[in-house]
């Protein structure tokens, strides 16, 4: 016969236990420059963390430096809450966010490193993507080119890029002697991404998306 605990021992145990931490998924997104990728997803309710890199090559540990010559993408590794986001809306939303018609890169950033993409991390994911990608091609009349590729390891960027977009660590940039978060809005600005996103999507389709740093 089982004996039972005392019911302090039963309230201690439970006191001690850990919390059961909410659903978490990761998404792998490459929409350009990883700087406004990571401010524009990082405004999402339901979005954890937005941590820039690169993905898709075939070297090992790419730097800043390397990344390009080894085929790999700029991209972010976004953790997110599926109780209160699903994978499916996050994609969603962040093709709304890029020029899903531009195959040569994005925006003033030219080159496959700058190019758009999706990298599943499984079966359910890329079939989400595809049904996203599916949608925004209808909604713009077929002119959809960003692509859902096979799963592909991330590789986090260096330190200085993390959250470029709100860094007050100043920096001898184009624009001056500034902080990081001044130099991206100057970057921003300057290669009228949203302007071009807008004209890409209308403003009906633009309307109401949760956006930060402009």
């Amino acid at each position: 016969m089982k004996r039972l605990l005392p019911l302090p021992v039963v309230a201690a145990l439970a006191a001690a236990a850990p919390f059961a931490p909410a659903q978490a998924e990761t998404a792998i997104l490459a929409g350009g420059c990883f700087w406004c990728v990571e401010s524009d997803l990082e405004a999402l309710p339901g979005v954890r963390e937005v941590v820039s890199g690169y993905a898709g090559g075939t070297t090992q540990n790419p730097t800043y430096k390397t990344y390009e010559r080894g085929g790999h993408r700029e991209v972010v590794k976004v953790d997110f809450d599926e109780s209160k986001i699903s994978y499916g809306d996050l994609v969603g939303i962040f093709l709304r966010t890029i020029d899903v018609t531009d195959p040569d890169g994005q925006f003033c950033d030219r080159g496959h490193a700058y190019s758009s993409a999706v990298y599943p991390l499984d079966g359910a994911q890329a079939a989400q993507a595809e049904e996203e990608i599916a949608r925004a091609r209808k909604t713009l009349g077929g002119k959809v080119v960003t692509p859902v590729e096979a799963a592909a390891v991330f590789w986090p960027a260096e330190d200085y890029h993390q959250d470029y977009y709100k860094s007050q660590v100043r920096t001898l940039t184009r624009f001056g002697f500034v902080s990081r978060a001044d130099a991206y809005k100057g970057y921003r600005k300057g290669c009228g991404r949203d302007a071009r996103v807008k004209s890409v999507w209308g403003a009906e389709a633009y309307k109401g998306l949760p956006k930060a740093g402009f």
